[in-house]
């Protein structure tokens, strides 16, 4: 670990990081400011609602039948462990507030929240999924012993929280294996960008029920800080928060999704060249960093920073200077303890799966500037026999600059700074190892989301008006009869309505995939102006929104998890 200390000296010696002791200035009064322990019973209040889940809390909800009808149906997806979660967070609250009022007797939260007959009607349906459930848990757990060939696949399809409850010796055997990787999925594997913003919402509501359980089940206890605003520079570079910068930067560029900045840093260090020896590790010289910082602040946007003269170790130096000034930590001020917490899980299987959430919790754009960093990181690491920066080095120089920000060195006692080294350096280590499986959303959760949404639609097709619109719709278009019969047939409709009328029939077999039908769409539309790797099949209705498919999903397999949906080609929307 001796880069690790090294960094942190080069950091507070820089003036760069919130070195012990360093600066006092104003702005960094505001920074050390800006995270909050929230008071009692606050934390669940804010679970509750980031859940979707404040009517459990807050009578006034319950009159908002829209409210009422969304958590009966998200309450009646989640597994055993999950709705534990939740009552556990009702209960504490529960229990703060007659503390508050001096009360002996404590109730049961049901007495004081009865739900209305439709919510218990969702809890009776919760609690049959979750028997059926449990079955399917200790079936999956015991193909997963017992196939040796899987002993390094990740389980996707079972509740990650539910995997840990039923966690024997006996199946501690594959937990001890050093190296991950996904159990592939015939409907297709689900990137973070691959679906619609309605179930990213979905799917974020659920991940943080999820993630919460799963550290539950290992008796972690979690206190998340409180964001708490102070005030920040509003155009810039440094010191600039994430959100204001992608503003800036989307006025000049539509869609842009990482800060210039930070892209044109990775760029050039690239551009020279990756084999550079000590790349990251060895410092720029500091009054030569501090200057150029100044220069880009006034002349970046312009186009007239010199670029051709920054070497190699000042340009490292600005990107590590970049992300210890952003005025929030990258990995936010609400995560970072889930962050580090991580380490406290007892199996590096359960330490990824918790990273997997903790990534699609994220707010997109510091989700988004994550990735970008990991996967240069890891280009830097491909060129190793050069550069002498393997991945435990790049985890060990990285780690400081991502978790110690302003503030938070002079919050922690150098016990804690000394047990949080080795921690945090491990955290960047599998966020780098492991990116593409760390980037993807489990199949339970999108089951769960499919789960959802097909509850919902049965509700809405419960309303006399909605059926027969519905019917009317069918009279008037004999083509989704004509659609029916040919699905029936073995059959699907494909349509690329974005750049032509063309529609294909395409005939269902065993081994037919996305990447097929696109090949065979882009031999017969010549005058398609477009490469293969802009083009997407995308999955819409029925019971998901909208998903743009993986090439390797099975199109067999996924008609029959989502026989309602239409499937389009269009250019890929990320």
């Amino acid at each position: 670990m001796d880069d690790y200390w090294k960094e942190v000296e080069n950091i507070t010696r820089s003036g760069g990081g919130a070195g012990r002791g360093e600066g006092g200035g104003e702005r960094e009064v505001q920074e050390e400011e800006q995270q909050k322990i929230p008071e009692e019973g606050e934390q669940e209040e804010a679970w509750l609602t980031e859940a979707g889940l404040a009517r459990l809390f807050d009578d006034s909800l319950a009159a908002d039948q829209d409210q009422e009808e969304d958590s009966a149906v998200f309450l009646s997806t989640l597994t055993r462990s999950q709705a534990a979660a939740v009552e556990r967070r009702v209960t504490s609250l529960q229990q703060t507030w007659l503390r508050r009022r001096n009360r002996q007797h404590v109730p049961d939260v049901r007495d004081i929240f009865r739900p209305p007959e439709k919510v218990r009607d969702a809890h009776t349906h919760r609690h049959k999924l979750m028997k059926r459930q449990r079955n399917d848990i200790y079936r999956c757990s015991a193909v997963y012993c017992d196939t040796a060939e899987t002993e390094t696949e990740l389980n996707v399809e079972v509740a990650f929280s539910e995997q840990a409850i039923n966690v024997t010796d006996a199946s501690l055997c594959f937990f001890s294996l050093q190296n991950f990787k996904l159990l592939r999925d015939k409907t297709g594997q689900t990137r973070i960008g691959d679906l619609s913003p309605l179930d990213m919402k979905k799917v974020r509501r659920l991940v943080l029920v999820e993630s919460t359980a799963l550290f539950d089940t290992a008796g972690i206890d979690l206190k998340a800080h409180k964001a708490v605003k102070v005030k920040t520079k509003e155009s810039g570079l440094f010191g600039v928060p994430l959100a204001t910068l992608l503003d800036q930067d989307q006025r000049r560029a539509p869609g842009t999704k990482v800060p210039f900045i930070l892209q044109r840093f990775i760029s050039h260090i690239e551009e020279e060249g990756l084999d550079t020896e000590g790349l990251l590790r060895i410092p720029g010289a500091a009054t030569r960093v501090k200057s150029l910082c100044q220069e880009l602040e006034s002349s970046f946007y312009d186009g007239m920073f010199p670029w051709q003269q920054l070497k190699q170790h000042d340009a490292a130096s600005l990107l590590k200077l970049f992300i210890r000034e952003l005025p929030h930590p990258l990995l936010t001020v609400e995560y970072l303890n889930a962050f580090i917490a991580v380490n406290k899980l007892p199996t590096k299987k359960q330490q990824l799966q918790a990273l997997n959430l903790l990534v699609l919790l994220l707010p997109t754009a510091n989700r988004d500037t994550l990735k970008a960093l990991v996967e240069f990181f890891q280009r830097v690491i491909d060129h190793q026999a050069k550069n002498k920066m393997t991945l435990n080095n790049v985890s060990v120089v990285m780690a400081p600059n991502i978790f110690m920000f302003k503030g938070f060195r002079s919050k922690v006692t150098e016990q804690q700074e000394f047990s949080m080294a080795t921690s945090t350096a491990n955290i960047v280590r599998l966020l780098i190892q492991y990116q593409n499986l760390l980037w993807t959303i489990p199949k339970f959760i999108m089951t769960q989301v499919r789960q959802q949404n097909m509850e919902s639609h049965r509700k809405l097709n419960k309303e006399r008006a909605v059926r027969k619109l519905l019917k009317k719709i069918t009279t008037d278009k004999p083509s989704d009869k004509a659609g029916s019969e040919e699905s029936s047939q073995g059959f699907i409709r494909v349509q690329a309505p974005q750049f032509s009328k063309v529609s294909m029939a395409v005939q269902l077999t065993e081994e037919l995939q996305a990447a097929d039908i696109l090949t065979r769409f882009l031999s017969q539309e010549s005058l398609v102006a477009v490469k293969r790797e802009e083009l997407c099949l995308y999955e819409i209705g029925g019971n998901i929104e909208e998903r743009c498919l993986d090439g390797e999903t099975y199109m067999k397999d996924l008609f029959q998890l989502n026989p309602a949906a239409e499937w389009v080609i269009k250019a890929v929307q990320r």
